[in-house]
C-alpha cells in the first residue's frame, strides 16, 4: 500500500492582492492561524482575497454549470499559485442585516428544536377543552404519516382530532397569524402624515403623499376635477378637502405637460387621492430606498390579534414545561436549560428515549451560543435589530453545530462586540472548529486571541503601500521575543497603554440625566463630564445603546429643538446643543464612491481641471471632469471602472474595463493635464504622496492633511470607500468635524476600534485629543481595553447582560477603578493594566 503524506500546510506564492507585495507564505492547516497587523496593511487581502476567494471558488468551480449560475462565484485571486486550500467558509466583519421575519430563534435554528419539543412531548388541548398529558402515544402519532399523523382520541370525551405539528408552530409558515401574516406588527395609514404643512396650497405642495415618484400632477386633476390648488389647503371647503383624502379613483381628460415640456392634449389621467397614492405605491414600488419613504406614511403596533406572538391564537393552548410556545420565546437563552429541566419533568418514564434525543440536539444548539455570551438574547428578538457581533456570533454557533471536518474557516474580527469575559467563551468555540479537523485563520486585534493563536502571521510594517509584506511569522512565545513585530509588545507587556494627556482634574460642567422604564435601564442617574472622553462600557445587551444612543442623544438634539424629550427621558441638564454620532456603517453602497468624491477633493479637483487651458480651449466644464457624468466618464463601463460580462451557461463575470483600464474616464478627458498629471494619476495616488502634490493648492492641501492627522495617510483618493473597515469608515467620517470649535458638541462612538490595532487605536486616540482640544465632548461605547484605560472617565453597566444588566456598577477614572476593581469590566481591566506594570 503507498503511503501518502497529507499536506501540513496551505502554500501561498506571489500573493498582488490590492497592496500584498507578491509574498510567499505558508499557512499551517488544522491549527488555529491569528493574523496581525495595522489597518490597511494586507491582512483581509490574505486572508478575504487570498484563502476565502481561491478557497470557496475551487470548491464552486467542481460544482455543474447549472448550480454555478446560480451561486455567486468570486473572481480569480491575484496570485501566482495556492496549493493545498481546504473548502473555505467566511464569518465577515459586516454580515448582512436579516429581514424583519428573521428572529434569534429562527437564526440560530433553536426554535426548529422546541417546535420538535411542542409538537412531541407537549400537552395538547382537545376540541372539548381537555387536556391530554405528554404521551409516547402523542409522540409516535406524531411521527406518522399521511392522514393518520396527530391523529389523537381524547381519553376524557372520546372526540378524534389532530395535534398541532412542528410545522404548524413555524410563524414563518402553517402558523402565522392571519392578521399579521406572522411579522407581529400591523401597520396602519397614519392619517396625519398625508397632509404636509396645511399653510401650503396643492399646487405648492401640501399633499406630501403627492411628493411619491409619479404622483407630482396629481394637483392639476385635482383642479381639472374643480379644487382650488392656489389656496392654502386649510382654505379649502370641508367637499373639496375630502376629494383630496378620499377623492374616487377616475380617469380626467386635460392637457397634460411631461418633465421634459413636451405637452399631451387631452390626456386621460388616473387621479389618486392623498391615501390611495400611499397605499398603491407600498404595493407597486420594489427599490428599498422608495418603500423607505413609504413607510414614513405608515405607523407600527403591536398586532392585536397574536399581541406580537407572530402565531395564531390557537397554537397558545398547547403548553411544554408549562408555557406555551409564545412564552418559551420570550425566554432568553440562559433561561432555556431551567425549561428543559421542567419539560423533563412533566413526561413519563417511557418517553426517556425520544426526550433525550431531542434534548441532545437542543443542547447541541444552545451550547456554542451561551459559550459566545448570548445568554441575554431572547428567542423572539427580531434579527434586525442585533449588533454585527451578535449576528456573527449567531452565525460562529450555528457553523460550529454542523460538526464538519476538512474545511478552511476565516474569521474577520470575530471579537466585535464581545466584553473581555466572553473571549474565553470564544476561544473555546475556536478550538472546538479545529479539534473537529478543520483549519481557522482569524484577522482579529484582540490581544486574547492573538495570544491564544498556534501560529500569529504579521503583516506590515505599515499601511497602504507601505504595508503588504510578511513582517513576523511564528509562535506567540517567539512574535513576543522578535523586536521586529508591531504587536509583540502587547504580548510580552511592554508598550505604553497611556496615549494622549489624561484630564488632571474635574471637568467644570457635567451633563446629567435620568432614564426610567426603558429596556433593561431602571432608574438609571448618568453623569458625564463635559469636554472629557468617557468610555461607556458592559457586556452586550447591558444597556449600553438604550443608555446613550437612544436615549441620550434623542434627548440633546430634542431640548436643542425646544421639542419634548424621549418619554424614558426624566431629567436632562446639559450645556450641549449638538451631537455628532459617528457609527461603523460603510460610506456608500457602490464602490462609484471614494475617499475623494466623501471629501471636497473631487469638487475642487474638478475645477482646478476646468481651468486647464486645454479645457477652456475645449469648453470643458468641471462635469467633464466627474466620471459619473457622461461627458467625462468611460464610454465603456460608465464611469465604473469595471464591466460584467454576461457568458452564457456560465457565471457572470467581472473584469477590468477593457477600454480604460479601470481608469473610469474616457481618453478626451485624460488629455487635460495640472502639473503633467491627468485627474487619473491624481486619483492614483495616496494621500501621503498626493500632500507634496498639491502644497500650493491650499483648499486640497487642508484636507489631505486632515486625512492624513486621522491616520488614513495610506489611502489612495480613488479608493472605494465601502471597501473601508469600520474603524477607517468612522476616521473618514471625522474629517469634517477637525475644522471647526465644537464647544457645544457631543461626539458619540459606537465601536470605534473595530479593525484597528492597538497602534491604530493610538491614532484614534489622538484624533479624539484634536477634537476634545476644540471643545468637544465624547463618549464611546467600547469593550477595547486599550481605549478605556485612556478615557477620563468611565460608565459600566452590568452586571451582566438582558435582565441582569441595567446597572451602573461602577464608574470613575479608569486609573482609579484599576486600583479597586467594583465591576466585572473593571477587573479584567486591571488584569490588563498590571500586564503593563
Amino acid at each position: 500500500m503507498q503511503n501518502t503524506k497529507l499536506p501540513t500546510q496551505i502554500e501561498v506564492r506571489g500573493g498582488r492582492v490590492h497592496n500584498l507585495k507578491n509574498i510567499d507564505i505558508n499557512i499551517p492547516l488544522h491549527k488555529f492561524v491569528a493574523i496581525s497587523g495595522l489597518s490597511g496593511s494586507g491582512k483581509s487581502s490574505l486572508a478575504m482575497g487570498i484563502l476565502y476567494e481561491e478557497g470557496s471558488r475551487r470548491y464552486l468551480e467542481a460544482l455543474s454549470t447549472y448550480t454555478r449560475r446560480r451561486i455567486k462565484l468570486g473572481a480569480q485571486a491575484d496570485v501566482t499559485s495556492v496549493k493545498h486550500i481546504p473548502s473555505a467558509l467566511a464569518l465577515k466583519q459586516r454580515p448582512s442585516i436579516p429581514s424583519e421575519r428573521a428572529t434569534v430563534g429562527t437564526m440560530s435554528e433553536m426554535l426548529n428544536v422546541i417546535r420538535l419539543i411542542f409538537s412531541r412531548l407537549g400537552s395538547p388541548v382537545c376540541p372539548n377543552g381537555h387536556r391530554l398529558k405528554p404521551s409516547l402515544q402523542i409522540a409516535e402519532a406524531m411521527s406518522k404519516n399521511g392522514d393518520e399523523m396527530g391523529r389523537l382520541t381524547c381519553p376524557a370525551c372520546g372526540k378524534k382530532f389532530y395535534a398541532y405539528s412542528a410545522e404548524d408552530f413555524a410563524f414563518n409558515s402553517d402558523g402565522a397569524c392571519e392578521r399579521c401574516h406572522g411579522t407581529g406588527m400591523v401597520r396602519t395609514l397614519d392619517e396625519s402624515k398625508l397632509i404636509g404643512d396645511e399653510n401650503l396650497s396643492l399646487a405648492d405642495g401640501a399633499v406630501a403623499s403627492w411628493h411619491l415618484p409619479g404622483r407630482n400632477f396629481m394637483p392639476s386633476v385635482a383642479e381639472q376635477a374643480g379644487v382650488r390648488i392656489h389656496v392654502p389647503y386649510k382654505d379649502l371647503t370641508a367637499k373639496e378637502k375630502d376629494f383630496v383624502l378620499n377623492g374616487p379613483k377616475k380617469k380626467f381628460k386635460m392637457d397634460f405637460r411631461s418633465g421634459t415640456g413636451r405637452v399631451f392634449h387631452d390626456f386621460n389621467a388616473l387621479y389618486e387621492n392623498a391615501h390611495e397614492a400611499v397605499l398603491a405605491s407600498a404595493k407597486s414600488s420594489k427599490s428599498e430606498r422608495a418603500q423607505k419613504r413609504i413607510s414614513e406614511f405608515f405607523h407600527y403596533s403591536v398586532c392585536p390579534v397574536c399581541h406580537g406572538s407572530r402565531l395564531k391564537p390557537e397554537l397558545l393552548r398547547q403548553l411544554a414545561g408549562g408555557l406555551n410556545i409564545a412564552q418559551v420565546s420570550n425566554l432568553t437563552l440562559g433561561d432555556l436549560p431551567q425549561w428543559k429541566e421542567k419539560v423533563l419533568a412533566t413526561l413519563p418514564t417511557n418517553m426517556d428515549k425520544i426526550a433525550t434525543s431531542l434534548f441532545k440536539e437542543f443542547d447541541d444548539n444552545l451550547r456554542p451560543l451561551l459559550e459566545l455570551g448570548l445568554d441575554y438574547l431572547t428567542l423572539s428578538r427580531n434579527g434586525n435589530s442585533l449588533s454585527t457581533g451578535e449576528l456573527q456570533r449567531i452565525q460562529l454557533a450555528r457553523t460550529l453545530r454542523t460538526q464538519t471536518t476538512g474545511v478552511l474557516y476565516i474569521l474577520d474580527e470575530p471579537s466585535i462586540g464581545l466584553h473581555p469575559d466572553n473571549i474565553s467563551g470564544l476561544l473555546n468555540v475556536f478550538k472546538e472548529l479545529v479539534a473537529q479537523g478543520n483549519s481557522l485563520v482569524v484577522v482579529d486585534h484582540s490581544v486574547d486571541i492573538i495570544k491564544a493563536a498556534d501560529w500569529i502571521i504579521e503583516i506590515g510594517p505599515g499601511s497602504g503601500a507601505q504595508g503588504g509584506r510578511i513582517l513576523t511569522e511564528g509562535t506567540p512565545i517567539a512574535i513576543a521575543k522578535n523586536s521586529k513585530s508591531k504587536i509583540g509588545p502587547y504580548l510580552n507587556g511592554t508598550a505604553k497603554l497611556i496615549s494622549r494627556p489624561l484630564a488632571e482634574k474635574a471637568a467644570d460642567q457635567n451633563i446629567s440625566f435620568e432614564v426610567k422604564n426603558f429596556y433593561n435601564l431602571k432608574d438609571v442617574k448618568a453623569t458625564i463630564p463635559v469636554n472629557r472622553l468617557t468610555a461607556i462600557t458592559g457586556f452586550s445587551g447591558a444597556g449600553k445603546t438604550s443608555l446613550i444612543l437612544d436615549s441620550l442623544v434623542p434627548a440633546i438634539k430634542a431640548k436643542a429643538a425646544g421639542a419634548n424629550l424621549p418619554s424614558q427621558v426624566t431629567t436632562l441638564t446639559t450645556p450641549l446643543k449638538e451631537v455628532v454620532s459617528v457609527d461603523a456603517a460603510p460610506i456608500g453602497k457602490t464602490n462609484r464612491s471614494t475617499v475623494a468624491t466623501y471629501t471636497n477633493i473631487m469638487d475642487n479637483l474638478r475645477k482646478l481641471f476646468a481651468a486647464q487651458p486645454l479645457a477652456k480651449e475645449k469648453h470643458y466644464t468641471p462635469s467633464y471632469f466627474s466620471y459619473n457624468n457622461k461627458q467625462g466618464a468611460c464610454p465603456t463601463c460608465g464611469g465604473a471602472g469595471v464591466v460584467t460580462l454576461d457568458i452564457q451557461f456560465l457565471p457572470d463575470m467581472q473584469q477590468t474595463c477593457p477600454t480604460c483600464n479601470g481608469d473610469r474616464y474616457n481618453h478626451e478627458v485624460q488629455k487635460v493635464k495640472w502639473h503633467d498629471y491627468s485627474i487619473v494619476d491624481l486619483l492614483k495616488l495616496d494621500i501621503r504622496s498626493a500632500i507634496k502634490v498639491f502644497a500650493d493648492v491650499p483648499k486640497i492641501e487642508r484636507e489631505l492633511q486632515l486625512l492624513d492627522e486621522v491616520g488614513l495617510s495610506y489611502l489612495h483618493l480613488g479608493e472605494s470607500t465601502p471597501s473601508l473597515s469600520g474603524g477607517e469608515a468612522q476616521r473618514l467620517k471625522l474629517v469634517k468635524h477637525l475644522n471647526h470649535n465644537q464647544d457645544e458638541t457631543l461626539f458619540v462612538f459606537d465601536e470605534p476600534t473595530i479593525g484597528l490595532h492597538p497602534l491604530d487605536v493610538k491614532t484614534l486616540l489622538s484624533v479624539m485629543q484634536q477634537l476634545l482640544d476644540r471643545g468637544a465632548t465624547i463618549v464611546t461605547i467600547t469593550h477595547d481595553l486599550n481605549l478605556i484605560i485612556n478615557a477620563d472617565h468611565m460608565i459600566d453597566l452590568g452586571p451582566r447582560g438582558g435582565r441582569n444588566g441595567g446597572k451602573i456598577v461602577a464608574q470613575g477614572t479608569p486609573l482609579e477603578l484599576v486600583k479597586k476593581p467594583t465591576s466585572l469590566t473593571s477587573e479584567y481591566l486591571a488584569k490588563y493594566w498590571h500586564n503593563f506594570q
